[in-house]
């Protein structure tokens, strides 16, 4: 009944009266850790540090039954008795959401924040820069998010139907509405991963600086690779390392993402200078893994694996930390199965049986893996809890539970108890069944592969 499986749990006979309190102390074990005890004696927990108890609490919610995910949650309640031994199998359990190509308000962000931690995910990469907008208030340079910040369009499905959907789009978080994300994410155990993508995937800068860009242009209306990249003079690399310490202000993390993908003719010297910023100011680069292409990198670069695993392989006998998100795995944008009504079928079929089934390669050498939530077709809350769910919840099982897996038992305990939960917050996940009526979006084109 507990989403992600647990390493181990005993039911025992009987149930016992909760209202809401038990026992803590903390233990040596694994981090992120916990044993819990329910029986006669009350609720016991014993963690290994302050995320472990986070996820002792979270186990005792779902154990309480889905009432308990309501905003306004039952009183006491009843607890089956039963020993749980419990901690992750991966230290990095992620989830990448673009929120550049369609701008997801600060409400909504904070709610994924919480649906992240029901599922024990502890990672929160926020791609806040691409071609179709700019999300991130810059205080040295506002035309950033002023002007690219906004797009006067936007495709209508799959680029290839060269439609247009006749309105405009856009959004920016301000930096006080960030840090209030990352607090609000460091309560529930998350880390945000920012990332501000260089060289390209930057025609949003470059519409508010055209000095920046190879070539002028606006906000880009379009999905797919724009072939203006950034400039890689002097000037334009000392733009973004104010922009990157800007950002550095911000977000505490570690890890700092700086893209480095499908730059077409980008200038991996551009990248390798952002880089060595980053790690002159203490922090880790984080690339997606065509970074590995642009010459030597500080060596605590972390490469994220999605053009398959063999870069994640050759990132990790190079020396660098990896987190794999292989395309054919984990892009939970690509469309769910070939119903005749799954709306804008893009990609490859990646059915919740495939996410289930996904095993990271080295597992025992990489950092963990994350799922991949690119938006040019969820343009919407309603759109993305379509798409994320109830695939996210098998993500969340392959990074922290033993890789021993039962594929039917799964899918049993996701449909009798995790569904509900679901229900309960709110989540319009797409049933196991296909798409409700209202979720299908009939003549909206996709592009399957």
């Amino acid at each position: 009944m507990i989403l992600p499986r647990p390493v181990s749990f005993t039911r025992g006979d009987g149930e016992v009266p909760f209202d809401g309190t038990f026992q803590v102390e903390r233990v040596a074990g694994p981090a992120e850790g916990y044993r819990l005890s329910v029986s006669a004696a009350g609720v016991r927990v014993r963690a290994s540090d302050d995320a472990g108890e986070f996820y002792a609490r979270q186990t005792l919610r779902q154990l309480s039954g889905p009432a308990a995910f309501r905003a306004v949650p039952p009183g006491a309640v009843a607890l089956p008795v039963c020993e749980v031994e419990d901690h992750p199998r991966f230290a990095w359990r992620g989830v990448m959401l673009d929120v550049a190509r369609h701008f997801l308000p600060k409400h909504d962000l904070l709610r994924y924040v919480d649906l992240l931690a029901v599922h024990k995910l502890n990672v929160l990469h926020l791609h806040l820069t691409d071609d179709q907008g700019w999300r991130f208030e810059s205080r040295r340079f506002p035309r950033l998010h002023e002007v690219g910040g906004w797009r006067p369009d936007s495709r209508f499905g799959d680029r290839r139907s060269g439609g247009l959907a006749g309105r405009p789009h856009g959004g920016y978080y301000t930096q006080d509405d960030l840090r209030e994300v990352v607090a609000y994410a460091a309560q529930r155990q998350i880390t945000v991963v920012p990332e501000v993508d260089v060289p390209g995937h930057s025609q949003a800068a470059i519409a508010a600086y055209p000095e920046l860009g190879v070539s002028g242009g606006g906000v880009w209306t379009d999905w797919g690779v724009n072939p203006n990249v950034l400039r890689a003079d002097e000037s334009t690399v000392d733009f973004y390392r104010q922009v990157f310490d800007e950002l550095l202000d911000v977000f505490p993390a570690e890890v700092i993402g700086l893209g480095g993908d499908e730059a077409a003719g980008g200038d991996g010297r551009f990248v390798r200078r952002i880089a060595q910023h980053l790690h002159q100011r203490g922090r880790r680069p984080f690339g997606w893994d065509e970074v590995l292409g642009v010459g030597p990198l500080p060596a605590r670069t972390i490469v994220a694996s999605w053009r398959g695993e063999e870069p994640g392989l050759t990132a990790l006998d190079r020396g660098h930390d990896v987190v794999m998100c292989p395309e054919e795995h984990v892009y939970l944008d690509y469309r769910q199965s070939d119903h005749p009504d799954e709306p804008i079928p893009v990609g490859t079929v990646t059915t919740l049986e495939d996410v289930y089934r996904y095993e990271p390669a080295a597992a025992d050498r990489v950092l963990g893996a994350q799922a991949n939530l690119w938006t040019e077709h969820l343009d919407s809350p309603r759109r993305l809890d379509y798409a994320a769910f109830p695939r996210l919840c098998a993500f969340a099982e392959v990074v922290w539970s033993p890789a021993e897996r039962d594929e039917a038992e799964f899918l049993a305990r996701l449909a009798e108890h995790h569904l509900p939960r679901l229900d309960a917050l709110g989540v319009e996940y797409r049933p196991l069944a296909g798409p409700r009526p209202w979720q299908a979006l009939p003549g909206v084109p996709g592009h399957p592969r």
